[in-house]
């Protein structure tokens, strides 16, 4: 019994580090699955190519705004792409919102490979791309779902934009792979943190977080944890919604009425 016993130890112990390992060499592939879904830009919008610091070539779609209203830069999540993000930014665009839908290498048939590091250089060249139409830091509402919140909040503590938006967001990615897999010392192991509460208390302007309390992906105390850490952030819970709230009506009403009565 006791050979057995030790010959199930070790078994069990082998898979363990395999697993372990198989995780931390291929977490790049987990963390960002990069669909390639491509489609051409809605009608309202062009397609424009813009460039990060490190020569990749990037595709966005572009909507000027309407009546002197600002611009919002939405950076979408990990299973959307930019024809998810206009169907997200809907209402947005209808009460003539301009809007930069921004993408990240690897993604929708961009090139290079998708990275922490990586998603901040192409979200600091959608920024200088906007910067280059013209439009001011004080005319700028930067927005992010799921893991686009990561850019968002990077993002907002670079460029001081006159509000943030975050749907479905994360306190950090690293607690939400310790959420999924509590089994593995995911802490030590990942390299892309996307330290959202880290970062938020020292913002310094409106916050706005609505997340779905049947949210499976990013649990929904992440999200209300996350808009604790400001006392400036409004926090909107939606009963019975799960990780895609971005798409729902009744977020994007949210987002125009929030944004309504800060007067933006």
């Amino acid at each position: 019994m006791i050979v057995i016993a030790t010959r199930v130890l070790v078994f069990v112990a082998t898979a363990y580090l395999v697993a372990l390992a198989l995780l931390f060499v291929f977490q790049d592939r987990f963390l960002f699955p990069a669909p390639q879904n491509l489609q051409p830009p809605a009608a309202g919008f062009e397609a424009v190519a813009i460039t990060t610091s490190d020569g990749l070539e990037l595709t966005v779609h572009w909507r000027a705004p309407q009546d002197g209203k600002p611009v919002v830069v939405w950076f979408h999540g990990n299973a959307s792409s930019l024809a998810g993000s206009t169907y997200e930014t809907q209402l947005l665009a209808e009460e003539g919102y301009g809007l930069l839908l921004a993408s990240y290498r690897g993604y929708g048939g961009n090139p290079g490979n998708p990275s922490e590091d990586g998603f901040y250089r192409d979200g600091r060249a959608a920024m200088a791309f906007l910067q280059n139409q013209g439009v001011r830091q004080d005319r700028m509402i930067i927005a992010g779902s799921s893991i686009g919140s990561g850019t968002a909040v990077q993002m907002a503590s670079e460029h001081s934009p006159i509000a943030l938006m975050l749907v479905s967001p994360f306190t950090s990615l690293v607690d939400v792979a310790a959420d999924a897999l509590p089994v593995f010392p995911v802490r030590i192991l990942m390299k892309h943190r996307f330290a959202n509460a880290e970062k938020l208390p020292d913002l310094d302007m409106p916050i706005l977080v609505l997340h779905g309390d049947a949210d499976d992906v990013v649990p929904f105390e992440q999200g209300r944890a996350l808009s604790q850490t400001n006392a400036a952030a409004d926090f909107v819970a939606f009963p019975g919604a799960g990780h895609d709230l971005s798409s729902w009506r009744e977020a994007q009403l949210a987002q125009v009425e929030w944004l309504a009565a800060n007067e933006l």
